[in-house]
């Protein structure tokens, strides 16, 4: 394995930011087949089903696994080197795993009346969430053993078994939808499950060489509180952003209609996806970088200031074409009745750009394991400033105003962030990641300024002429940064 320095490398951060990325975008493709395949053979209602199953799991299994997934993905990838220590962690995290995998599937099992009834009105499907209790199981499972793939950042062994765990899961799945119509819904949802945590555990047997390590509660019981506490912290958190946004929903509700609801989480969930996949490449390959070098200030400055200068050139062209091609994006993605919510994804775009330069500083607390600041700046200042603005900004603009808010939260999260772990950690940017943040900034920002031409033909060529300027920039910027320690061996 390539030592720190070599890893934390331009080259191996971008290649690591591009296979993770091509994984999202491949998975993402995968659930678009899976969906028209859904559609072509059981149709809306088995759609409808599938989507209600799926919900119900979903859920299950956040509230099984306690957040541990990231915890332990930051305990593996702080021990790597020290084999004592990682064979400890392996015993320990997989037997939290275990344990959690089987009280999601437990309680699913229990519940199965209960949860047919409040999901589909009806008893019909309580041996449909009996079966579903052994699919909770193996996906907390084969989350559990990508966490240890992810904190050992092996990066081609991570990404292959995602994409031939994929690909198998559909290939399974398909004819169980073929021959069993809705009844093979669950049984298609098992399978992919099954298969994904076959080849995560197969990936790890062979990325690692481990001790055999006995778990013994009283020995171990530090490491399991450890784990136990930030996994629930970050779970903790999620459960408050998850509220927050009901609460945005609810408000915009009350002082609008559903109509407007709908086409807040319209814009919302197409912005998203469109950048969602550099963001969670990110968190896939950044953070078990960051954890393996927390301890030291000035490495971290350096991987947290070499991060934010690759998101800023991949970032930058992608919300600048957002910005450019809303209303394509809109029409191919929903329908033309959809046309009004292209001002607020323009502003929803900047928005998160700023956002993003905002996340890999928003790594560094749970990385140095203050749990107390990362809670109180992502759990409740974060989720509480959004959910202020968000309401204040409908209240007074309507839905633009939910753009708004958004571009002045991640403004003053950014400056937060700053200050914070200027103050308690040393942070701070060096010259070139300086330039870099002015330059997503600026560029980024011309380009939403632009939108607000009135000619057309004069805004849509000045947001066009920005747009080829970026993609140019970026492009030379990271062919020149790649090319830095060619020399140096790649990633695992």
């Amino acid at each position: 394995m390539a030592g720190l320095k070599e890893e934390n490398s331009y080259r191996n951060i971008l290649k690591g930011t591009s296979v993770f990325g091509g994984v999202q975008v491949f998975q993402i493709l995968l659930a678009l087949v899976r969906g028209k395949f859904v559609a072509l053979l059981l149709g809306p209602a088995g759609m409808g089903v599938a989507s209600l199953y799926t919900t119900a799991a979903n859920t299950l299994q956040q509230f099984a696994s306690l957040g541990l997934n990231l915890a332990i993905v930051k305990e593996v990838a702080a021990g790597k080197d020290d084999r004592s220590r990682l064979s400890v962690t392996f015993a320990v995290a997989r037997r939290l795993i275990l344990v959690s995998g089987l009280t999601g599937a437990v309680v699913c099992l229990l519940l199965s009346p209960l949860l047919s009834r409040w999901t589909f009105g009806d008893s019909s499907h309580t041996f449909g969430f009996m079966l579903l209790s052994v699919m909770v199981f193996f996906a907390i499972a084969s989350a559990g053993e990508m966490s240890l793939l992810q904190g050992l950042h092996v990066v081609k062994r991570l990404s292959k078994a995602s994409i031939v765990g994929g690909v198998t899961g559909l290939f399974v799945g398909v004819p169980l939808y073929y021959f069993w119509g809705t009844a093979g819904i669950v049984p298609a949802m098992i399978a992919l499950s099954f298969t994904m945590f076959v080849f995560y555990y197969r990936s790890v047997k062979k990325s690692v060489d481990i001790d055999r390590v006995r778990f013994v509660w009283r020995e171990h019981r530090p490491l399991v509180t450890r784990l136990v506490g930030l996994g629930v912290v970050l779970m903790v958190s999620s459960l408050i952003g998850t509220f927050t946004n009901y609460l945005i929903n609810l408000f915009v509700r009350y002082f609008g209609s559903v109509d407007s609801v709908g086409l807040y989480q319209a814009a919302n969930s197409v912005t998203n996806q469109y950048v969602g996949v550099v963001f969670t490449a990110m968190s896939l390959d950044f953070f078990p970088r960051l954890t393996a070098i927390a301890s030291d200030n000035v490495k971290m400055r350096e991987v947290v200031n070499r991060q934010t200068e690759v998101v800023s050139l991949l970032l930058t062209p992608l919300v600048v074409g957002l910005i450019l091609t809303a209303p394509v994006i809109i029409r191919l993605l929903l329908t033309g009745s959809f046309m009004e919510i292209m001002p607020l994804m323009r502003w929803m775009g900047f928005g998160i750009l700023l956002r993003g330069l905002n996340y890999p500083m928003g790594y560094i607390a749970f990385a140095k394991d203050n749990k107390r600041l990362f809670f109180w700046m992502e759990g409740v200042f974060g989720n509480l400033l959004n959910l202020l603005l968000s309401c204040a900004g409908y209240y007074m603009f309507g839905l633009i105003g939910l753009g708004v808010s958004l571009v002045v939260s991640a403004t003053v999260t950014y400056v937060l962030y700053y200050v914070i772990n200027s103050r308690m950690y040393g942070y701070g940017y060096d010259r070139s990641t300086l330039v870099s943040a002015l330059y997503s900034v600026g560029c980024g920002g011309a380009a939403f300024a632009c939108s607000f031409i009135s000619d057309s033909p004069v805004s849509y060529c000045s947001m066009g002429a920005i747009f080829v300027a970026v993609c140019v920039v970026s492009l030379i910027r990271i062919k020149k940064l790649s090319g830095l320690h060619k020399k140096q061996p790649d990633i695992d």
